[in-house]
C-alpha cells in the first residue's frame, strides 16, 4: 500500500499506522479513508494530499 504525504504540512498517512486517533485503523488504504477524513495534523482535506515517493 502506498503512502500519502500532506501537502499543507508534511505529515505522511502510512496505512501500515492508519490513523487510530482519526478512527482509521491500521491497514486502510488511503483511497479506503472516507471522505470527511482530514490531516491529524494541520486539519485540511484529504485532497490536499500527494502520493509520497521515499
Amino acid at each position: 500500500m502506498q503512502k500519502y504525504v500532506c501537502d499543507v504540512c508534511g505529515y505522511i498517512y502510512d496505512p501500515e499506522v492508519g490513523d487510530p486517533d482519526g478512527g482509521i485503523e491500521p491497514g486502510t488504504a488511503f483511497e479506503d479513508i472516507p471522505e470527511d477524513w482530514v490531516c491529524p495534523v494541520c486539519g485540511v482535506s484529504k485532497d490536499q494530499f500527494s502520493l509520497y515517493e521515499d
